[in-house]
């Protein structure tokens, strides 16, 4: 059950006084070890990262067997089994002093702080996975508001190149992104929805892997949300799009999936009262299901070898995780 952290999450994020000081030691509480804890301010965003060890990831320096593929396995740092980055985006957890308490758009942050949080209990109870787990959020109170259509979406105090410094590692071998998705009418149900694998430019079929992760920790048929070419390139480019879920694809080479918390009306990114904590709690089981697996070499975002197909077909599209000329990195949507 993830319940109960996502519980514990919630009532730290609303205080407007709770900084990232304050979640790094929050974390520490449930077992993480305070240089596994990273805290930084950046122009009035506090970046939050902790690492959760596993039995045989890079940090613990034991040599496995290579597991083949995607699937984990191989590495020539430490241990052989791949490490996975969970990182919860998002414009800010709060809007003050226009809105009192926590807003919709704080869903990313609060789901990856409470997926720690369950990783750390379970590795202090003795069931450590087999990867290394990185997870990555920021934690802004007072974000400001901007435009969007069909509803205003969170702005953030620093641009999208700088949550991707700060967010994205490069000892992540692949990526689950955590966003807020509820101001659009492409996906309109209550719940979450997984996307596309997108590496390097192209947006490649679902894993099969996590289709069946997520019909089990739900126990309902899974749910894919569309996603646009416009979606996997940067921020700052002058085209749509959907939000901010799948920027950390334009900062690595690793696998990245975006695991949407949805409604079925189109919510403002601003919206107080809308964090629904059922729903983010079953999101968090499913992260947590993808980082066991993942670790242990039994599931993959994606299949190398057509993906090397694609690109001895059409060439690669890395460019598209780029700005163009003249352009400049912009906020989040």
């Amino acid at each position: 059950m993830t319940l109960k952290q996502v519980l514990e999450v919630f009532e730290l994020l609303e205080s407007p006084r709770t900084t990232g000081r304050e979640v790094g030691r929050f974390l520490v509480s449930h077992g993480a070890a305070e240089g596994d804890v990273t805290v930084t301010a950046v122009g009035g965003v506090d970046f939050v990262t902790v690492v959760i060890p596993g039995l045989r990831g890079r940090r613990a320096g034991v040599a496995v067997a290579d597991g083949g593929g995607d699937r984990g396995g191989g590495g020539d740092r430490g241990g052989g089994a791949p490490t996975l980055g969970v990182i919860g985006r998002l414009g800010g957890t709060g809007a003050r002093p226009h809105v009192t308490g926590l807003v919709s758009d704080a869903d990313g942050a609060l789901a990856a702080l409470a997926a720690a949080a369950k990783l750390l209990d379970l590795a202090r109870a003795g069931d450590r996975l087999a990867g290394d787990v990185i997870v990555s959020t920021h934690i802004c109170p007072d974000a400001p508001v901007i435009p969007h259509d069909p509803v205003p979406f969170m702005d953030c105090p620093v641009d999208e190149a700088t949550l991707n410094t700060y967010e994205v590692s490069p000892e992540m071998d692949a990526v689950v992104s955590i966003d807020a998705t509820k101001g659009n009418r492409v996906i309109n149900a209550r719940g979450f929805a997984i996307s596309p694998t997108v590496k390097e430019g192209w947006i490649l079929r679902v894993s099969e892997d996590l289709l069946d992760l997520m019909a089990a920790t739900t126990g309902e048929p899974p749910r894919v949300f569309p996603v646009t070419m416009q979606d996997i390139t940067p921020y700052g480019n002058g085209v749509f799009h959907l939000n901010s879920i799948l920027q950390p694809a334009c900062a690595t080479r690793a696998p990245v999936v975006g695991v949407a918390l949805t409604a079925v009306t189109a919510v403002p990114g601003c919206a107080g009262g809308a964090n629904h904590e059922t729903d983010i709690a079953e999101a968090v089981r499913f992260v947590v299901e993808v980082a066991k697996a993942y670790g242990a070499g039994r599931l993959a975002f994606y299949d190398p070898l057509e993906l090397a197909r694609l690109k001895s077909l059409y060439g690669d599209m890395a460019h598209l995780t780029g700005l163009g000329p003249s352009k400049r990195p912009g906020c989040r949507g």
